[in-house]
């Protein structure tokens, strides 16, 4: 792998995931996979009642790149609903497939090195997808 891929400031991203310890009060819990890389997330969402995202927890078990991307979810989901999250992952995955610009989601520019590396693309999806999982009533309440 280059060693841009695995940069200083994916690196201090990808630390940066415990700071949102799982949480046992939250709203929705989701477990998923990446089923090629074997990537995982457990992920607590709390929300309020129009459903935008108030609280994020999480235990990964991924990759740097996994665990970068789950960083920028928690750090950046505050205040989104799942239309949010759900648009959000839809532009990273066509950006991955060379459809469209770099997604904005914030911070997602240090995960661009990572385009030329599918292999990684689950892990750094597999964030997102656990949130739209959480979020499109696919989680069972906690």
């Amino acid at each position: 792998m280059s060693s841009a891929l695995y940069n200083r400031d994916i690196l201090s991203l990808a630390v940066g995931s415990v700071d949102f310890p799982p949480r046992d009060d939250a709203r929705y819990r989701v477990s998923a996979r990446a089923p090629l890389c074997g990537s995982a997330i457990i992920l607590d969402v709390d929300t309020d009642d129009q459903g935008r995202v108030t609280g994020i927890g999480m235990h990964v078990e991924a990759c740097a790149l996994g665990q970068a991307s789950a960083t920028l979810l928690a750090r950046h989901a505050i205040g989104k609903d799942v239309a949010e999250i759900r648009a959000a992952r839809a532009a990273i995955g066509g950006w991955f497939a060379g459809e469209g610009d770099r997604p904005d989601w914030p911070g997602f520019d240090l995960l661009a090195a990572a385009r030329d590396y599918p292999a990684r693309h689950g892990a750094i999806l597999l964030p997102f997808d656990a949130a739209v999982a959480a979020l499109g009533e696919q989680a069972a309440p906690v």
